[in-house]
């Protein structure tokens, strides 16, 4: 048989006295789509910036097409044909697409001049095998899912034999993923090894051929897909058995009064004339397409966006939010889709971020923080919701995905809310921390404060919700019951091509 493109063995990675990897073997051969799969903090970003050459390893051996290699810095890996894109934007917001994509070629001329013209045919070239973005373009004008798609492409002008993908597809449209499996099927073809991160299991069965799973920063299996089920590599990845990702619904017959009215709501441009109800002890799900609206109209709930038309209720008192500071006094919190740019604050400890929207209370009258109520604050809901960290001083930057976003939402819950909208909860987040997250958010909605959950996994927006609504463009395309939710009748509404009962506006 052939030597593997790529050969990792026994490698450790050492940060102070923490182990982040211990004794990991991993192994590429050429042309196969390889998943590499585990919780947050299991080792996986640290291994692929080893083999991308951002860290260098404590010990252990790295061979490329057999031959050791000392990945000294990302330029060496480039060389010897290694590119990987983060899931994290990496991007130059004041260039163009075109500068961003041969920003690392450009770097390396020594010629006094540049032909722009040349540069965007070049790019061009690459992105019109991703989808239709214009290069001339600067970046900051883009969407996430667009600079996403930059990034896989600037990828691929370095001319790769291995490309690493982190979450490829977590700011993706649907039909942008399917565009790039499309892609990556074609790489494949043409024998270049790619390995592929992702918590996506449809995505893994669909795409890989092998999947290797790590746990607390240790090789654990490798398997071909054909021998292994999804359940497999969820348990190998948690240690554990999770028989229940999804915790049970309201029995049915089980919704009581509305506690939220939202009522002919609008802002003129984004979404027009939407109106439901949140009853107590229920999740609401709100499903469609990505750019339909969904995030739109919870920030117009929340005061984040102007609104034209509509009011909005609390158990049936009318609520005058003209922005963020009224929905939080009035006990309505949002939580961003984006948790790292405005969800948490990642160079601030953790007491820190629990207790933002709080100030006003920890505060004396001379403006001074009691700084021994806020350690007490953080450290109740830090216990409350299990985050796992070095303690309330720890910088959040320093925690995985999921105690981050246990973080965030407990800076909702510090202010009291009686409505809480989540924006994708679980997006990035492994399937333990997810299954921690869904647990939490119904015994939230059981202590009577109102769960809204705007979600793209339709998995989750269906074993989740106890009733869902359907938004195409901005507007409600229809309500699903708990006997009427199927992948197929959200999807049909979301296209515009099904119906069902419409939205219950009175409650």
């Amino acid at each position: 048989m052939a030597e593997p493109v790529l050969t990792i063995h026994g490698v450790t990675k050492h940060f102070g006295a923490v182990k982040a990897l211990t004794d990991v073997n991993f192994t590429l051969e050429r042309g196969e789509v390889h998943a590499l799969c585990g919780e947050n903090g299991a080792g996986k970003s640290t291994l692929m910036n080893i083999i991308a050459g951002v860290l260098q390893p404590t010990e252990g051996e790295i061979r490329v097409d057999g031959k050791v290699a000392r990945i000294a810095s990302p330029a060496v890996a480039q060389s010897l044909g290694i590119g990987l894109v983060h899931q994290e934007i990496a991007l130059c917001p004041d260039v163009t697409v075109a500068e961003n994509m041969f920003m690392a070629a450009t770097n390396r001329r020594r010629a006094p001049f540049m032909s722009y013209r040349a540069l965007e045919r070049s790019a061009q070239a690459v992105m019109h095998r991703l989808a239709a973005i214009d290069v001339g373009r600067k970046v900051a004008d883009l969407p996430i899912s667009s600079q996403q798609l930059v990034e896989i492409a600037k990828a691929l002008t370095l001319d790769c034999r291995v490309l690493i993908l982190d979450e490829p597809t977590a700011a993706l449209t649907e039909t942008e993923a399917q565009q790039l499996f499309s892609i990556i099927r074609g790489l494949k073809a043409n024998r270049i090894s790619i390995i592929y991160i992702s918590h996506r299991m449809a995505e893994i069965f669909s795409l890989c051929d092998r999947v290797t799973v790590f746990r607390d920063g240790r090789y654990v299996s490798t398997d071909r897909i054909a021998d292994i089920t999804p359940d497999d590599v969820v348990r190998r990845m948690v240690g554990r058995e999770i028989s229940q990702l999804y915790p049970e619904k309201l029995e049915p017959g089980g919704v009581s009064e509305p506690i939220f009215e939202v009522d002919d709501i609008g802002d003129g441009e984004r979404f027009h004339g939407v109106s439901f109800a949140l009853h107590k002890g229920e999740i609401l799900g709100i499903g469609g397409l990505i750019g339909s609206g969904r995030t739109e109209i919870a920030e117009g709930i929340c005061g984040l966006r102007s609104r034209t038309a509509g009011a909005v209720r609390l158990r049936g008192k009318a609520q005058e939010i003209n922005s963020y500071s009224d929905a939080v006094k009035a006990g309505v919190v949002y939580l961003s889709e984006d948790r790292k740019g405005s969800g948490i604050f990642l160079e601030m400890s953790v007491a820190q971020n629990i207790s933002v929207l709080d100030l006003k209370s920890l505060t004396n009258s001379v403006g001074l923080m009691n700084v021994r109520a806020e350690a007490s604050l953080a450290e109740d809901f830090a216990r409350r919701l299990a985050v796992r960290m070095g303690g309330i001083e720890a910088p959040v930057k320093s925690l995985s995905g999921g105690n981050q976003q246990k973080v965030a939402i407990a800076k909702q819950l510090a202010v009291k809310p009686k409505v809480i909208l989540m924006d994708e909860p679980t997006r990035g987040i492994d399937v333990g921390a997810k299954a921690e997250i869904h647990r939490l958010l119904r015994e939230l909605a059981r202590s009577g404060i109102g769960i809204i959950v705007i979600s793209s996994e339709m998995p989750e927006l269906l074993g989740l919700s106890d009733r869902v609504l359907v938004i195409r463009e901005g507007r409600i395309a229809g309500e699903l019951g708990a006997d009427e939710m199927t992948e197929e009748a959200v999807i049909r509404l979301a296209s515009g091509v099904g119906t069902a009962k419409a939205a219950n506006h009175a409650g």
